[in-house]
């Protein structure tokens, strides 16, 4: 509970292994439903590995008032809650175990004040262990998306994920894939780096959604390096839409 706040909905963005862009699925779709019109929050609870501040373009300190810890908000009103943001050097890396990381992220539920929301977006860690379960547990989920590229290592641990979530009775949203092609920009081919389809088939073989697939492209890149989310910075571009896409998918299944 977080008597502090009203949130409607809380979503996992999950992954059964780093370095499939979760992180930055986290911070497109809730840049999407912000300029939907939608009031947003990301509690970044990837604490070994915090990157939400960084593509939100947040280099100023969270602040407090008597009571609990307030996020810190982005130019366009999404309330943002990082380890990051309370470390007084963000190259420090967090040397914890598990159960002291699982009580931060819990502080970050029940003690920020996130005020009104309708999604909050949770940036789980990788991974499907103690701390995914513990966090599973507490932070009353909603439901979970998968994240995983289309490659055969990557979607081994993404059907363990989608396990881990049935069994401890988190709802799954569906599977995206991202990183799922390359377009040359320079001669418009199109090219299956990872693979084709893989997530899309995995989805069909667990009998769960697909929500769609996420190009690989400098501009996500380099406008997430600069701190303004590609569905902001090119909210036109073949890029924003494709989050677009998997967005609308999320709040038809949760009712908005």
């Amino acid at each position: 509970m977080n008597k502090y706040s009203n949130i409607k909905k809380v979503i996992g963005v999950v992954s059964g292994k780093g370095g499939v862009g979760k992180s930055l699925v986290s911070c497109l779709l809730a840049s999407k439903c912000a300029k939907a019109g939608l009031k947003v929050g990301v509690l970044d609870a990837d604490v070994t590995g915090p990157s939400v501040p960084k593509s939100f373009g947040i280099t100023g300190r969270a602040m407090q008032d008597d009571e609990c810890l307030l996020p810190n908000v982005t130019e366009n009103g999404i309330k943002i809650m990082s380890i990051n943001l309370l470390l007084e050097d963000v190259n420090s890396p967090v040397v914890w175990r598990g159960p002291v990381i699982s009580g931060v992220i819990e502080q970050f539920w029940s003690d920020v004040r996130w005020g009104e929301l309708d999604y909050l977006f949770v940036d789980m860690p990788p991974g499907t262990g103690d701390i995914q379960i513990t966090l599973s547990q507490k932070l009353d989920l909603a439901g979970a998306v998968i994240v995983s590229t289309p490659q055969d290592i990557a979607l081994i641990d993404a059907v363990k994920g989608v396990n881990m979530f049935k069994k401890v009775g988190v709802p799954i949203l569906g599977i995206v894939e991202n990183m799922s092609y390359y377009i040359c920009e320079h001669c418009g081919t199109r090219a299956d780096i990872f693979g084709h389809e893989g997530a899309r088939k995995t989805a069909e073989a667990l009998d769960e959604p697909f929500l769609g697939e996420i190009p690989l492209h400098i501009a996500i890149r380099e406008n997430s390096d600069n701190g303004t989310p590609v569905v902001n910075a090119l909210p036109d571009s073949a890029y924003a839409r494709a989050y677009e896409a998997v967005a609308v998918q999320i709040e038809k299944k949760l009712g908005f």
